[in-house]
């Protein structure tokens, strides 16, 4: 992967700044209004907090509207069959009976990854970059898919973002495989006018909501 500027490391941090400080303000109402909903159908908390492996493989904690019941992860690690089933392709599954109503909803249009934005604004993700992976599943990766560690390795050297190369291509529906070599695409070749690109994509991406589930 070619080197970094420092340039470009202050110029991509000012527009993580920029577009979440002005994201945060301009949607506050949608949030609200989200947290409202949440509230009301599955009641507190309305943040989801799970831990993720960032760049360098430091492990930060993850913000993100509740879109499933409460007990969801224990409901996830208790049953074999839903897991492999989510790890096996994709972090998502189509018909996952832990959604809520409101939550199929919001991870449609990727409403539910708005407090991300705050992740970014401590430093922890960028806006655009490589989807940020729970511990767990990219050390099942690693051991299942000797040959993609490299290109985990490469991955882990940039901040994980809200969005990325993969989700205007794809999202969900881009095969696993597939998905690694998009994002070590971007990790080697990131640049400015690449996060200025997945940006303009990303808003079509997202009404359309192509490959979300």
């Amino acid at each position: 992967m070619k080197n970094t500027s420092i340039l470009f490391e202050i110029t991509k941090r000012i527009l993580d700044i920029v577009i979440s400080a002005c994201a945060l303000v301009s949607f506050l109402p949608l949030a609200l209004l989200v947290s409202i909903f949440v509230i009301i159908e599955d009641g507190l908390p309305v943040i989801y907090i799970q831990e993720r492996v960032g760049r360098y493989r430091k492990l930060f904690k993850l913000y993100k509207f509740r879109s499933m019941v409460k007990n969801a992860d224990e409901i996830l690690f208790s049953d074999p069959e839903l897991y492999e089933a989510m790890r096996s392709g994709s972090h998502k599954l189509e018909n996952d009976h832990r959604v809520t109503k409101v939550g199929r909803i919001i991870r449609k249009y990727s409403i539910d990854e708005f407090p991300q934005f705050l992740n970014v604004l401590r430093g922890e993700m960028s806006v655009v970059g490589p989807r940020a992976y729970r511990p767990d599943e990219l050390e099942k990766y690693e051991l299942e898919n000797p040959h993609i560690r490299d290109s985990l390795d490469k991955i882990q050297m940039v901040k994980p973002g809200i969005t990325g190369l993969w989700q205007v291509g794809g999202r969900s529906s881009v095969a696993f495989d597939e998905r690694i070599q998009i994002e070590r695409r971007y990790a080697e070749s990131h640049s400015i006018l690449l996060d200025l690109y997945i940006l303009v994509r990303t808003p079509l991406a997202v009404v359309q909501a192509k490959g979300a589930a």
